[in-house]
């Protein structure tokens, strides 16, 4: 679906290592999800849903391209976040990242304990979208069953997070209450990286190693699963 670019956001439709939005089966998979949509903003909202829920919360290597988490059809956050930017630009809207670090009690109940008690804070991301001449935030965390899920086991409630449906016309950021740092929007996941890189930061971001991140991995997927059964 050709679209007009906004003067000024070209940057936010860009090729990155990571947000390989010219992988032909992710393009197709767009254009199939955005099928019937003939405004901008509906055509958010359909890659807003499909990535919300067919791409299953569990965690995954923060190094992993679009297309990967695409097929593997499981991400969180960073790769969730990283995947819905390739669709939107895939389609011709403009995305980025807002980077932010949260409390280690977003996950509270959440991750297996064993993860839980290594932590001390959370590198986390959301998608941005450009609707309508501004900056929406979209964030695709939960899948609705693992929300369901999660709110009748008791881990979460209605009052730490409202809902998790996005209207694509006002903010839609799930874990507000607990982010401690902010440091703002990145045209991509890969730019976050690049600075953390920068900064001698890389340490804060979640382990890329594949020797031993399938065991903890298969865990804290298992209990994603648990949480799902109602």
């Amino acid at each position: 679906m050709a679209r007009q670019v906004p003067e000024g956001v070209d940057e936010y439709l860009k090729l990155t290592k990571l947000c390989d939005h010219d992988n032909e089966k992710l393009r197709e998979k767009a254009r199939e999800i955005i099928k019937g949509a003939v405004t901008p903003k509906e055509t958010a909202l359909k890659i807003f849903y499909f990535v919300r829920d067919e791409i299953l919360f569990g965690i995954d290597y923060p190094d992993t391209k679009a297309s990967h988490t695409l097929k593997k059809g499981v991400g969180f956050c960073i790769t969730k976040t990283n995947l819905q930017i390739a669709l939107l630009r895939a389609v011709g809207i403009p995305a980025r990242c807002h980077y932010v670090r949260l409390s280690k009690e977003a996950l509270k109940d959440i991750a297996p304990r064993f993860m839980y008690e290594k932590m001390t804070f959370l590198t986390h991301p959301w998608c941005e979208c450009y609707l309508s001449g501004k900056w929406i935030a979209c964030e695709a965390l939960f899948d609705e069953t693992l929300f369901e899920g999660m709110l009748e086991k008791g881990l979460l409630t209605k009052e730490q997070m409202p809902t998790i449906d996005w209207n694509g016309e006002t903010e839609l950021i799930l874990t507000k209450h607990h982010i401690i740092d902010d440091f703002g929007a990145f045209p991509s996941w890969d730019d976050v990286m690049m600075e953390a890189i920068r900064k001698g930061e890389r340490g804060t971001m979640p382990p890329t190693n594949r020797l031993f991140g399938w065991f903890i991995f298969s865990r804290f997927r298992q209990r994603m699963k648990e949480m799902r059964k109602r």
